[in-house]
């Protein structure tokens, strides 16, 4: 089956759906939305483990276009997010636009047009190539001596396994990540005894979370301008953690004073907070917010290995330090693939240019949104796009508007197609090393999912969501050059 369209998007997310309403609202409305899974939803379709919940507060994760009054806590769980956006994308006719069970398989642009093949052979020709294919949903799993030989379920978070009961079990647990200190708190409830191992300590902050009540809830719906204020209030305080990752003492003071407090009120014998004590900075590793992690660890049926595994023997699992704990289940918390993440499809720009051989030195794009070589073709949350501190559907936003007006640009000057000035993104991506360089993710050492193999963090803005925002609004076609449709 072969297919035309002005613009194909790639994944039906935050950013797909984001992306399609912007377009929508330029005077594109020839769209489709390409996604590998049966319905919308991203990572919040993907990831279904229990206590699977966002660790911003709902009200800042949402589209500023789509407010929802309804949240029923102040950090949502992802079934609800999941709710909320099937929501969205039934109100605005999102559905439509979307074909579901096509994965892209290629995509190579000839002609002054994107050519695309999916994974079960469909055929589209698009004007505009949008990639919102998100990074979390690629599982990291440490390959191990010996994995293979474990007898009982393995499973990664991200692929939970709902058919195995976890009722009277001794189960391991490996990583102690965002999503790991979501589902042990709900694991622990069942488990005859949970082990952690943990690799590295993470910084666990408490979190102002709790039910909305339906009071509160209906003078949102009955005033809209209260939840945009609370939108807008809490995004100011989130943007002042960005003064914990510039190392700013005072911020990073208060930081460590909750984090104490919270680590000390639940765990009371010195060595298992010795244990549980970071061993960097503040803010090098993704800070996680939880106020149920640390009470758990003091549960009697909770023990943490302050080591990673290094082998699997059947049943027995063994750390560096050779402890040995025998499971009958086992759990990957160990994250996702990220810095490598759309390097891994096979698109291919003008004269041939591979985005694997565009990124031999490391992923880099302009404003985190395009890259030289591939005409119309844009990444949402692409290379230093990412966050530690805010609501990364703020930085979706400051993109797709960026593109929605370059769409508008174009049709007024008659382009057909832009690419960005080789230049400027050099630039960009110098600007972005130099600022990282320095910075608490790339000093002392530390490594972090934001870092790829060669020690580059091409993965986080180095700076707040308001400078974001008005770089992209300042930016337009100045910062691209036209292509014809001869150049392929």
């Amino acid at each position: 089956m072969h297919q035309t369209t002005e613009m194909l998007i790639i994944g039906a997310g935050f950013s797909g759906l984001t992306m399609a309403l912007e377009a929508r609202k330029r005077g594109l409305s020839d769209i489709a939305i390409l996604e590998k899974a049966d319905d919308i939803g991203g990572t919040w379709r993907e990831n279904t483990y229990p206590g699977v919940a966002c660790d911003v507060p709902s009200h800042l994760y949402s589209m500023a276009t789509h407010p929802n009054p309804h949240w029923s806590r102040a950090y949502a769980g992802g079934a609800e997010i999941q709710a909320y956006l099937k929501d969205v994308a039934r109100q605005e006719g999102l559905y439509d636009l979307c074909h579901f069970g096509r994965e892209l398989k290629s995509a190579r642009w000839n002609g002054g047009r994107w050519h695309v093949e999916t994974v079960d052979g469909d055929l589209w020709s698009a004007r505009f190539l949008v990639s919102a294919i998100g990074a979390l949903h690629h599982p990291s799993i440490p390959n191990l001596p010996g994995a293979e030989s474990f007898p009982g379920p393995s499973f990664h978070s991200a692929q939970w396994d709902h058919q195995v009961d976890l009722t009277d079990k001794e189960i391991a647990v490996v990583g102690t990540g965002a999503s790991a200190v979501q589902f042990v708190p709900e694991i622990v409830k069942l488990a005859r005894h949970v082990t952690i191992f943990q690799r590295s300590a993470p910084y666990v902050m408490p979190r102002p979370d709790g039910p909305i009540a339906p009071w509160v809830r209906k003078l949102y719906a009955r005033i809209p301008l209260l939840p945009r204020i609370r939108r807008k209030l809490i995004f100011m305080f989130f943007e002042f953690r960005h003064r914990v990752f510039r190392g700013e003492e005072r911020a990073m003071n208060f930081a460590l004073k909750m984090w104490r407090k919270s680590l000390e009120t639940a765990i009371t014998d010195p060595e298992e907070r010795r244990v549980l004590t970071p061993d960097y900075q503040i803010g090098c590793k993704r800070i996680l917010s939880s106020n149920d992690w640390y009470p758990t660890l003091a549960r009697d049926n909770v023990s943490v290995i302050p080591q990673g595994v290094a082998r699997i023997a059947g049943d027995k699992i063994m750390a560096a330090d050779r402890t040995e704990v025998r499971a009958d289940v086992l759990i990957w918390g160990t994250g996702f693939h990220v810095t490598n993440v759309v390097e891994r499809l096979d698109i291919t720009g003008s004269d041939g240019l591979t985005l694997r051989k565009a990124w031999a030195n490391g992923m880099n794009a302009h404003l985190g949104t395009s890259v030289a070589g591939f005409p119309n073709f844009f990444v949402l949350l692409g290379p230093h796009t990412g966050l530690g501190h805010n609501s990364v559907v703020l930085m979706i936003e400051a993109q797709v508007e960026h593109i929605g007006r370059l769409l508008s640009e174009m049709k007024h000057k008659g382009f057909s197609a832009i690419t960005p000035d080789k230049t400027k993104q050099a630039g960009f991506t110098q600007e972005m090393a130099d600022r990282h360089a320095d910075s608490v993710w790339q000093s002392g050492g530390c490594t972090s999912w934001y870092i790829d193999a060669d020690g580059r963090n091409t993965t986080l803005w180095p700076g707040t969501v308001g400078e974001f925002q008005k770089r992209m609004a300042q930016s337009g076609l100045e910062q691209y050059i036209p292509v014809g449709p001869g150049d392929s």
